[in-house]
């Protein structure tokens, strides 16, 4: 591969730790379909016969037959893929599959190669981002009236209905999902024709070829074009906020599913049990989604760090960058398919959500509100006599709406009967009716807001 330059081949140590091919095999099909388009180029524009185009094209095609069928036969010798194309193809077709790789450079063509996975698994991870986000959306209207505590310091806060609380998450993937918008639409521009770094003297039409790839123009700089990995990095930093979002959602559901809050039944499908104790269901699914996040953030930072300080143009590093996009792209779309699942399959426990509302006096707020509103007390004042209305409650063992107006009235005189209107749980939710808020018909809004936008995104 080489020529003339080197009188002796690489030493074993120097094939191992060159070769490519044990991961970037991955890209056989991005690297034939830019293959083809760049031999079209080629021919096009009279740079090589049109006959010899034919036979490339016919053989690049039995070479993707090929590898569709029996995988990528691993050659260290040839070190990466676009080597073991090339070699298939010589093999398939003969001598003119030596002219396929005229006027490129094995560094515009691993960019062009990585650009196209990567633009096809934010596609794919879109997908599987609006499949969640229905998910979340149908259980969301299930649930539009069923209370639960809201938590502030996984504290008892104020109550908020169970539907308003998985929203909270539709819109979170939804911020994931403009996030991958915005990267596919930046790195959606074609290297091909760079060549190694200066471009090529050529007479070649990049137009031609960035538009055959679905591109929308091709890169303006030739040294940025080949030493670009910024795509790279937003796509992973895109990963690594979507999997953190994950794992907070990952995290309630191994809080939920545990005895002491029992507000979810996780599904025989999602959970495993003990070695030695036949009682236990273990979160297991939710736990390793919540680490994958550790994982795909990991290689985001391996691969700003092989990135930083890199001189122009191209270097060896950056044959690294590939295992961390490729292994985070796994783990993002596994931790997605099992957090769909289990959300679609598992069991909630509305009783066992009220009485931990109930438990909690997450109406504190609404008779503070109440005394400010009806009897006209400084917010602090009433802060503070409703302080030793939950401190009564707790002494008693009962919720603040239990409480007797004789008792209330104790504290301050100036509450009256109407104040149990504002007490109980139902009542603290329905009245919470601004946008975006937890009342029952709020969140039928935004759900019903969202369905509209998933369908348009389908489109």
């Amino acid at each position: 591969m080489w020529g003339g330059r080197f009188a002796e081949g690489p030493s074993a140590i120097m094939q191992e730790i060159n070769a490519s091919i044990p991961f970037d095999k991955a890209l056989w099909q991005q690297d034939i379909t830019g293959s083809l388009a760049h031999a079209a180029m080629l021919a096009r524009c009279g740079i090589i016969s049109k006959a010899d185009a034919e036979q490339i094209k016919i053989g690049l095609h039995q070479v993707a037959e090929e590898f569709a069928a029996n995988g990528v036969d691993e050659d260290w010798s040839l070190e990466d893929i676009h080597m073991h194309v090339e070699a298939q193809l010589r093999a398939t077709i003969g001598e003119a599959a030596g002219r396929l790789h005229t006027a490129r450079s094995r560094n515009d063509q691993v960019a062009t190669d990585l650009k196209l996975w990567v633009r096809d698994a934010i596609d794919q991870t879109d997908a599987a981002l609006a499949a969640f986000q229905t998910v979340l959306v149908d259980r969301a209207e299930e649930h539009a009236e069923t209370i639960m505590p809201g938590f502030t310091h996984l504290q008892s806060a104020q109550p908020v209905t169970l539907g308003h609380h998985l929203m909270a998450y539709y819109e979170m993937i939804e911020r994931d999902r403009s996030r991958f918008a915005d990267a596919r639409g930046r790195l959606n521009q074609s290297p091909l024709g760079a060549a190694a770094l200066a471009g090529t003297g050529f007479p070649i039409d990049r137009e031609q070829t960035a538009k055959a790839l679905g591109f929308d123009a091709p890169t303006r700089n030739s040294l940025d074009s080949v030493s670009d990995r910024d795509f790279a990095i937003d796509y992973l930093m895109a990963a690594s906020q979507c999997a953190l979002h994950l794992s907070r959602l990952a995290e309630e559901i191994i809080i939920w599913a545990s005895q002491p809050y029992g507000f979810v039944a996780l599904p025989d499908s999602f959970s495993t049990g003990s070695s030695i104790m036949p009682q236990k269901r273990n979160p297991d699914a939710a736990e390793l989604v919540r680490a994958h996040s550790a994982r795909i953030t990991g290689c985001l930072h391996a691969v700003m760090m092989t990135m930083k300080g890199l001189p122009l143009a191209y270097s060896k590093d950056m044959q690294n960058d590939k295992p961390p996009v490729f292994e985070a792209e796994g783990l993002l779309a596994l931790s997605l398919a099992a957090m769909t699942g289990m959300m679609r399959e598992m069991t909630f426990r509305p009783d066992a959500m009220r009485a931990a509302a109930e438990r909690g006096y997450a109406t504190a707020t609404d008779l503070a509100d109440w005394l400010v509103r009806e009897a006209d007390i400084p917010f602090r004042e009433a802060h503070h006599i409703t302080g030793e209305a939950v401190k009564l409650a707790e002494q008693q063992g009962v919720a603040l709406e239990a409480l007797s107006l004789d008792a209330l009235k104790a504290i301050d005189d100036r509450i009256d009967d109407r104040v149990f209107s504002v007490l109980s749980l139902d009542a603290s939710v329905a009245s919470r009716n601004c946008y975006g808020a937890t009342a029952p018909d709020r969140v039928r809004e935004q759900i019903n807001s969202a369905r509209q936008r998933l369908a348009a995104s389908a489109q």
